[in-house]
């Protein structure tokens, strides 16, 4: 994780959360980022954005992994 981008990176906690409740919690904790819900196994550029956080959820739109800035 990149150290130069500004407010919350990470978080752990809402694994397991609706996957749009989820983003909308990120966004607020960090309004520098864009949350982006998508299932799990989606394919997603590699390329490191501080303004971006992929939050991945599963068939059920539960989140699956922690989300964070990528």
């Amino acid at each position: 994780m990149e150290s130069h981008c500004l407010g919350k990176a990470l978080w752990p906690e809402l694994v397991g959360q609706k996957g749009n409740v989820a983003a909308a919690k990120i966004e607020k904790e960090n309004p520098n980022v864009h949350a982006i819900v998508l299932p799990k196994g989606s394919p997603v550029t590699r390329d490191f954005r501080c303004d971006r956080v992929w939050v991945f959820i599963n068939k059920h739109g539960l989140v699956v992994d922690p989300p964070q800035i990528t």
